[in-house]
């Protein structure tokens, strides 16, 4: 059964990881809105501070298809669904990342302002110990997804309302510039959906994060 655990709980049990000479691979997920990102980036800033450069962050949102792609099949309009990520390339990635004799791993980052990913953008040396990565669908019970889990040593969900969740998404597009309606489309068609998607339809995690 799930643990819910206080941000010092979670680091602890990350500190556990690190104390393992192997590479270890720390996996966060949650909803949309959920604040999964800044709570990795937290993390990361606190591991890091004790062992400077044995931690790094590796977000799925690199793993985004380009527009062009989306635009060919018709799904640009709900970009950030399951279905509009590379999840082969990622598990390649993971797959490299878990093999220390990959050295130096080069990843992908996405970019917000652009709106597209960069490759080869960020390089995880061969010195990082503790490898904590964040995404929607990271623990979700669907192929292609599923077979992600073999590479993580520790999940972690984060858990929100979802009126909480829809009040910081409106928050977030409201500062992208969208129309009510533009607004209204993404919460409606896209975000909410998916994240209960990812609420109701995720492996079970070893802890859970409540924002």
């Amino acid at each position: 059964m799930a643990r819910v655990v206080s941000f010092d709980e979670l680091l602890a049990s990350a500190g556990d990881l690190l104390k393992d000479p192997q590479r270890k691979v720390l996996a966060i997920a949650g909803a949309p809105g959920s604040g999964k990102s800044t709570l990795a980036a937290k993390l990361v800033r606190a591991l890091d501070s004790a062992g400077p450069g044995t931690v790094a962050e590796f977000p799925m949102d690199g793993f985004h298809f380009d527009d062009a792609v989306l635009h060919a099949r018709g799904r640009r309009p709900w970009k950030g669904a399951p279905d509009t990520f590379d999840v082969g390339g990622l598990a390649a990635t993971l797959k490299r990342l878990r093999d220390p004799a990959e050295g130096d791993v080069a990843v992908p980052v996405f970019d917000r302002d652009l709106e597209i990913s960069r490759g080869s953008a960020r390089i995880i040396g061969a010195d990082v110990r503790l490898i904590v990565t964040e995404g929607n669908y990271l623990l979700l019970d669907e192929d292609p997804w599923r077979g992600l889990a073999p590479y993580f040593d520790l999940t972690v969900m984060v858990d929100v309302a979802e009126d909480e969740l829809r009040r910081r998404l409106r928050k977030r597009w409201k500062g992208f510039g969208l129309s009510p309606d533009e607004i209204d489309f993404k919460l409606d068609q896209n975000d909410m959906p998916n994240g209960v998607r990812v609420m109701r339809g995720s492996v079970p995690p070893a802890l859970i994060f409540r924002q």
